[in-house]
Formats: structure tokens, C-alpha cells, sequence
């Protein structure tokens, strides 16, 4: 089980953050991983199958899922399709909270779900286009947004189990930023155990109990989708590619690539062109 906590930045003058989902070219699969903000995945055309907590979802074209805040969840999308991703704050909820730092919204259909649907789409239109007065028109679609969401999918009977299970990612969210500032420097269980004033063996319990995962597994998750990212976006070489992301050669990205992907980076590389 690998996951990481992923760190969100909204859009230059926004309040949110909204743009295509990354893996809309399909052969894709977004490990597990957690953030503080809430998050809306929305499918316009194609299909995905989406994880929480283990849980599959699969989403249709016209469906959506509403992640919560510290919510672990993966995505698996083989085919091609359009997705919109669209992550609010945590802190935007803050008058409607229902415990420390903590709000909750159903995964289940509401009567609202075709007008959700249909505002995540006019936000990311209108953005894209950016006409006279954009950012008016964004906002206010937002906040329509926002206003179903805490009037139609809050819930407000959360249990004492959920509430602790967000404060511990919470905890070890200060640690996981840390590690994606610095993935591809020699990166040692000790040398973090140092920084953050714990000793390496509960520094090693902390992500087995909280995140599953031991520590190593969830370093080279981190080393193995950026390196993703690099191959995608750039025409470093997957020596260039592996060097820069914490790899010692291409043969050990090559390894950890194919177990995440299923193909290697050459094969990958080659499918882009």
C-alpha cells in the first residue's frame, strides 16, 4: 500500500484550484495519496475507476466524486477521457465544521449532482476562456458551489473514529511535505527522524500505523511519480530522468516504474512521441 500526502495550490487570483485531470490520455494510475483540501473529480466524457479507503467507485461520464479533507484515495484510468479536477481549501469550510479542523460530505447521489456537475464545467470554461470580468463569473459559480455543497452533502453524524483518523494524517502531513521538498536528496529514515525530533524506529511505526506504508515504499512512490511527471513533460533522458528524481540509475527507476505502470520508462516515452 503506497500513498502520499499531495500538497494544493490554488489558481493565480482563485481561491480554488481547477484544471484537467492529468491522466486523461489514459494508461494511468494515481497511487494512493492524501491531501487537506477537498477535492471534486468530475468525468465529461470516458470513464475511470476511482479508490477510497480500498473501496472501488467507478465513475461513469456525468459522474463525480467528492473527496474529503485526509481522505486516502487512488485513481485508475486506462482509457482515454476528460476529467476535471477542482480542490477547495480546507479552511473554506471553517464556519461548518463539526469538529477540530474537521468537515465531512457524503459519497452518496444527491438531487443537486447535475447542477454540481454542470458548475464544475462552467468554472473550468469560463477560467479557460478568462473574457472581461472572469473572475467574477468564477467566483460566483463557486460559491454556488460551495453553497450546495454544505447545504446538500455535509454530514453533520460523524463518529469520534473519523475525527482521529484525520488528525493523525494531519500529523504526518508535516512530514510527508517535507519529503516532497526533498525526495530526490539522500532522503534516509535517520536523517528524517533527526529533523523532526523523533527516533527512527516510532518515526517508522507512525507511517506504518497511520499510512500503512513503510517508509521506504513510500519514498520511492514519491521518486517514481515524479520521475512520471519528468518523462512526460520534459526530453531529459531516463538516465537525466532517474538521477534527478533520487534514482541511483535507470535500471532501479526502470524496475520501480514497470511495477507502478506496468511498462517501462522507454515504452512510455515512445507511446508520448
Amino acid at each position: 500500500m503506497e500513498f502520499s500526502h499531495e500538497l494544493i495550490m490554488p489558481n493565480e487570483g482563485l481561491p480554488f484550484k481547477v484544471f484537467l485531470f492529468e491522466g486523461g490520455e489514459g494508461k494511468y494510475f494515481r497511487d494512493k495519496h492524501w491531501h487537506r483540501s477537498v477535492e471534486l473529480f468530475a468525468v465529461y466524457e470516458g470513464n475511470l475507476k476511482f479508490y477510497l479507503n480500498e473501496e472501488a467507485y467507478p465513475l461513469e461520464t456525468g459522474k463525480f466524486m467528492l473527496v474529503n479533507s485526509n481522505e486516502i484515495h487512488s485513481v485508475d484510468s486506462p482509457k482515454p477521457n476528460r476529467t476535471l479536477v477542482l480542490q477547495i481549501p480546507l479552511k473554506t469550510f471553517e464556519d461548518y465544521y463539526t469538529g477540530e479542523q474537521f468537515i465531512r460530505f457524503t459519497h452518496l447521489p444527491r438531487p443537486q449532482d447535475e447542477e454540481v456537475m454542470r458548475l464544475i464545467g462552467d468554472i473550468y470554461a469560463s477560467y479557460e476562456e478568462r473574457a472581461c470580468g472572469y473572475q467574477m463569473k468564477v467566483k460566483s459559480l463557486y460559491y454556488r458551489l460551495l453553497y450546495l455543497l454544505v447545504t446538500g452533502y455535509r454530514e453533520t453524524d460523524v463518529t469520534r473514529d473519523m475525527v482521529k483518523s484525520h488528525k493523525n494524517l494531519n500529523r504526518l502531513s508535516f512530514i510527508t511535505n517535507y519529503i516532497k521538498e526533498n525526495y530526490a536528496s539522500d532522503l534516509s529514515l535517520d536523517t528524517l527522524a533527526e529533523i523532526f525530533g523523533y527516533s527512527p524506529t516510532y518515526l517508522s511505526r507512525m507511517f506504518q500505523k497511520y499510512a500503512g506504508i513503510n517508509y521506504k515504499s513510500y519514498l520511492q512512490g514519491i521518486r517514481v511519480e515524479q520521475a512520471f511527471q519528468e518523462l512526460a513533460n520534459t526530453e531529459h533522458t531516463i538516465s537525466e530522468t532517474a538521477m534527478n528524481n533520487g534514482f541511483p540509475n535507470s535500471r532501479a527507476l526502470a524496475k520501480a516504474f514497470q511495477k507502478r505502470y506496468g511498462i517501462l520508462p522507454s515504452e512510455y516515452r515512445k507511446g508520448l512521441k
